[in-house]
């Protein structure tokens, strides 16, 4: 599967401009934490594109969706458990197991905290600091859609990692593509 066909499957079933670029920031986080770690940075980045493939069609059925949709471009059964276990404990009971998994779990919810958090701020993401994102964090009413509890049980799961290292890896992910993310 290239990128080229991942994307025109993800478009062909979500529209809004805002569920691609959360797709977007997901892919780059993947990508950069795999290339960080060693990891294949294609597959990571291709598993973040289109891990909410099924939401802009099938809100009530996302996760479940998937798999169908992804079959449709020749994903394997890995590939597919690993978009499915990002919804775990929450629209999926398809528990994330591999190191990858567990990184898309806890980044998912981050990477809308960290777009809100540029959203507030005048230069964006760029000098974005850890402790910018944290203090956002610690209002609930800021960002109120994003589950905290989730991004701290992925941390917990991956247990090599802080919360500052994640939140770290995210502003260094998205800043690089802040313009072709609205940021």
């Amino acid at each position: 599967m290239t990128r080229e066909d991942a994307l025109s499957l993800l478009k062909k079933y979500n529209q809004s401009e805002s569920l691609i670029h959360h797709a977007y920031c997901v892919e780059a986080v993947m990508r950069h934490i795999a290339s960080r770690r060693g990891e294949d940075p294609e597959r990571w980045g291709l598993v973040g594109l289109l891990h909410d493939l099924d939401y802009g069609m099938w809100p009530t059925e996302h996760c479940k969706k998937a798999p169908e949709l992804l079959k449709e471009i020749g994903a394997d059964d890995d590939f597919i458990h690993a978009v499915v276990c990002h919804g775990w404990g929450l629209c999926s009971d398809v528990e994330p197991i591999l190191y990858m998994e567990k990184v898309l779990f806890t980044i998912d919810e981050l990477t809308g905290l960290v777009y809100a958090t540029a959203l507030m701020r005048p230069e964006r993401m760029e000098g974005m600091s850890v402790k910018s994102v944290k203090k956002k964090w610690s209002s609930p009413s800021f960002a109120a859609g994003v589950d905290r509890d989730i991004i701290l049980k992925g941390i917990e799961m991956l247990g090599d990692v802080t919360k500052e290292d994640v939140i770290q890896d995210t502003i260094d992910a998205l800043a690089p593509i802040a313009s072709q993310i609205g940021l």
